[in-house]
């Protein structure tokens, strides 16, 4: 289960998610980037967070660490943005927070390689949670201490918004024209055969068993949270078995809607002409 903390102390929102998250203190003297239960996205975001990094972080990926975090409203009383405070006063309780990297920065793809194994293993983890959300326009990877970290999954298994169509989604494909990292040839299949045997019922299981109840009751469709839990257990099983074979990339373009940049895949072609010329005499 996720560990528990309180959080003591509301520091400042972050403007740039959607969601108005913000950095906040806790009772264990840790720094938050907390995700409240409040925000317009709803609680459904929370889940896909939880699931979607634990499950990064028991594959070994950099995500950073989640936890469990009490709120009380009145925590919010001296934040002078009207705004903030109903977002706190909406979320009293249980939310979720996020370990705090001090320092990173945002990932930019012409100041930090990524190499084709690193590149695999995120792309081929994206498919399985099915992540919408690290395109080249909105990454979601941050850089710290030299090392690639994933963060925000709100925006994956878009399959739990509809769950009448659920069972499709086992066997759909992904198009990572858009991910960020689709011009650092990305290996997939490397990455497939280091990690698909490690995502077993066993381990989903206990991935979505740090979910809590309350985030997963009344859901239409389903008796229990147990249950509910199964059939996020079911999608993810069928995705990671397979989906590597299902992974497309488009031509990159700098300016269609849902392919990489050209620019960037160009910024490595001046090495190679200067070998060729090198060979054939030119220079």
């Amino acid at each position: 289960m996720l560990k528990e903390v309180v959080a003591t102390r509301y520091v400042t929102p972050l403007r740039e998610g959607g969601s108005l998250p913000g950095i906040v203190e806790a009772d264990d003297l840790g720094t938050y980037v907390m995700k409240f239960t409040g925000a317009g996205q709803g609680r459904k975001t929370l889940v896909a967070e939880v699931i979607c990094g634990r499950l990064g972080r028991r594959l070994g990926l950099r995500v950073p660490e989640l936890v469990q975090m009490q709120l009380d409203p009145v925590i919010g009383l001296s934040e002078p943005d009207q705004e903030v405070q109903e977002l706190l006063k909406a979320s009293g309780g249980l939310n979720l927070g996020m370990d705090y990297l001090p320092g990173s920065l945002g990932f930019d793809p012409l100041a930090y390689q990524v190499g084709p194994e690193e590149a695999g293993r995120i792309v081929w983890f994206d498919a399985v949670i099915n992540n919408v959300d690290r395109s080249w326009r909105n990454p979601n990877m941050l850089v710290w201490h030299g090392d690639l970290w994933l963060i925000d999954h709100g925006a994956t298994m878009i399959w739990h918004h509809n769950w009448p169509s659920a069972k499709n989604y086992g066997s759909k494909p992904y198009d990572a024209s858009d991910h960020v990292l689709a011009t650092f040839a990305p290996d997939v299949a490397s990455a497939a055969a280091e990690l698909a045997p490690l995502v077993t019922e066993e381990l989903l299981t206990e991935v979505a068993a740090d979910v809590p109840d309350a985030w997963l009751e009344e859901e239409a469709g389903f008796g229990t949270t147990d249950e509910l839990r199964r059939a996020y257990v079911q999608v993810l099983l069928e995705r990671a078995a397979s989906v590597h074979t299902r992974i497309t990339f488009g031509p990159p373009t700098p300016t269609g809607p849902s392919r990489a940049p050209g620019w960037l895949s160009e910024r490595l072609a001046p090495p190679a002409r200067q070998q060729d010329e090198k060979k054939d005499g030119t220079r």
